[in-house]
């Protein structure tokens, strides 16, 4: 297998200088997932220097480690010397793209982003080599890193692109440079940063500024600021402008839910296209048909591109399921813990609805950076619950407390400041038949609560 780097073109890349001369095999950042082989990039963040790692990073079998500075404890392993780490890592980000051949996709989205980055893994993987970001790895480090590991000899690349303020997108998408720009989904995330969805559209739309000559931007043709994302596809000269949904340029015709996956029918640019997608739900059913029209936007085979979907199960912390052994049988518990704004919190609820349960439980904690209207975005979600038929509800957070507040007696099973204050709670009330749902932001730790259960499983 050729490596991934080798010191005269990371020389080249970055400016810098090699101690001596090496070849890379992987990059990380991170001494505790570094892998034999890789170029360790001593990354300065606000609470900890890479440079105090490096010695980690060779102990750990690193082939080479890119530093500012020389560090302490190295004596002749060797380096590269750049003027600064995160703008080196950046350079071999434009480099692995001005070298690569590769048919390139963005995805950006207020929700739904690494599902369906996961979802095209499956898709563009079953056409040809295919490189994606690793876990959510999609801000100013996050692409980089990506981007510069992708392998030349990748036929496709998918790269997952965040944001949680005007501009950020804009450097990340410049590098990236895609062929196809998808957004998922426009809704109420991070609204004490842009108080607006109309601003949230806005800065989302910045991933089509960077897209590539003849490259398409891939709308979500049933949201509110469709019309809106259009525009700004226009005024950055994007050409091609596609949308998907429940109309559009791929739309779902019909849509069958089972508790371990969806079989669609669907018209992807006026070509029918079945499939079986392995996780339930309309959301992932929509992130696959913006997945599938990707694909087709790349001109890549749809109709064996959709067949691997099969195989896509839902994700840790977004929706994957596991089961509780218990007295008379088992639960069911749905770990959506992962992150939470309303869109996401509707659409998980819904999945609890369609459960076939005894009973449904709800495990909910804050939905964070809501600005001065996520009181009033939590209690809304009394509707959801109810549409949901959940029978008992369990809550954790300050915000939290406005929905707990608004739910009748009946449905109220325990509300707590943190996660672990209502974990003990939550375990001791489960029940033979029950289906569980436990959704979040990451700041609200109900990971603390998918623990428990976890625990109580073994």
């Amino acid at each position: 297998m050729s490596a991934l780097w080798i010191s005269a073109e990371a020389e080249a890349a970055t400016l810098g200088r090699a101690s001596r001369g090496f070849e890379a095999s992987g990059l990380s950042i991170d001494t505790r997932t570094l892998k034999p082989g890789d170029l360790y990039v001593a990354l300065k963040g606000d609470t900890r220097d890479g440079h105090d790692f490096v010695k980690a990073a060779f102990k750990a079998k690193a082939s080479a480690a890119m530093v500012s500075r020389k560090p302490d404890g190295v004596a002749d392993e060797p380096l590269l010397m750049v003027a600064n780490t995160l703008r080196g890592l950046e350079d071999l980000a434009r480099a692995s793209r001005a070298r690569s051949n590769a048919k390139i996709v963005a995805v950006t989205g207020s929700v739904g982003k690494t599902t369906t980055k996961e979802i095209l893994r499956l898709a563009l993987g079953a056409l040809g080599r295919c490189h994606a970001s690793a876990a959510s790895y999609n801000n100013h480090w996050g692409v980089p890193l990506s981007l510069a590991s992708m392998p030349q000899n990748a036929e496709f690349g998918i790269f997952e692109i965040g944001m949680n303020h005007f501009g950020e997108i804009r450097p990340l998408v410049g590098f990236v440079r895609p062929h196809a720009a998808l957004i998922t989904a426009i809704a109420p995330a991070h609204l004490e940063f842009f108080g607006t969805c109309e601003a949230i559209a806005d800065a989302k739309s910045e991933i089509f500024e960077g897209i590539a000559p003849g490259g398409a931007a891939l709308i979500p043709g049933d949201s509110d600021y469709a019309e809106r994302l259009k525009a700004r596809a226009k005024q950055a000269s994007v050409s091609r402008i596609l949308t998907f949904g429940t109309k559009g340029d791929a739309k779902i015709v019909s849509a069958s839910e089972s508790d371990d996956g969806t079989k669609v029918q669907a018209e992807i640019l006026g070509r029918p296209v079945h499939f079986r997608i392995g996780a339930p739900g309309a959301h992932i059913a929509g992130n696959a048909i913006g997945a599938l029209l990707a694909v087709a936007a790349l001109e890549g085979d749809v109709l064996n591109a959709a067949a691997a979907l099969s195989q896509f199960a839902a994700l840790k912390g977004r929706g994957a399921r596991f089961r509780i052994a218990l007295d008379g049988g088992e639960a069911e518990v749905i770990d959506e813990s992962y992150n939470a704004n309303p869109a996401s919190m509707a659409a998980a609820l819904k999945l609890l609805g369609a459960a076939n349960a005894r009973r449904r439980i709800a495990v909910l904690g804050d939905m964070l950076e809501m600005g001065p209207e996520g009181p009033a975005h939590h209690a809304s979600l009394a509707r959801d619950i109810e549409s949901a038929r959940a029978d008992l509800v369990f809550a954790n957070g300050p915000q939290m407390k406005s929905l707990w507040d608004a739910l009748p007696v009946s449905r109220r099973g325990a509300y707590g400041e943190k996660s672990s204050d209502i974990a003990p709670a939550v375990v001791a009330a489960l029940r033979a038949g029950d289906a569980v749902l436990v959704k979040g932001s990451l700041g609200s730790r109900m990971a603390v609560v998918i623990e428990a259960l976890k625990a109580r499983a073994q």
